[in-house]
């Protein structure tokens, strides 16, 4: 793939793209720190995951919908849902498998694909309320 092709992705998804390299680099590289004040909270790597994946996912959604005149479901489906949580099964993959200082966890997939279900949901609402324009062409 040559530049020019792929040029078009990263004018139209330059944050989703960065939150990729994010979420690669804080799940290979980083070890969360040890704070004292949230100990105490119950699942706090969880909710870390969910909120993650579900801001990830939202980011997504309102790259598409502020580049494209006309939603295609389908395509949101994908690139918005099960890309997601498919890269989040490999990063827990390589977490367990290729890792020394991170551990691959089913509940953190399960945090994960949580928080892209959530991105729909906020995109939905995205849709409805910011991107309903009817001057676009074809309509959201």
């Amino acid at each position: 793939m040559n530049l020019k092709a792929i040029l078009p992705y990263i004018r139209r998804y330059p944050l989703s793209l960065i939150c990729i390299a994010v979420i690669w680099y804080l799940s290979i590289w980083f070890l969360p720190p040890d704070l004292p004040e949230l100990r105490g909270v119950k699942f706090i790597d969880k909710w870390t995951h969910f909120v993650m994946y579900g801001g990830f996912c939202s980011v997504i959604w309102w790259e598409y919908l502020r580049s494209h005149s006309r939603t295609h479901f389908s395509r949101l489906l994908i690139f918005a849902w099960v890309a997601p949580i498919l890269m989040s099964g490999i990063l827990e993959l390589v977490q367990a498998y290729c890792t020394t200082n991170r551990a691959g966890e089913w509940l953190d997939l399960a945090a994960n694909a949580t928080g892209c279900t959530l991105g729909i949901g906020i995109g939905l609402v995205m849709k409805k309320f910011i991107f309903t324009d009817p001057s676009r062409k074809g309509g959201c």
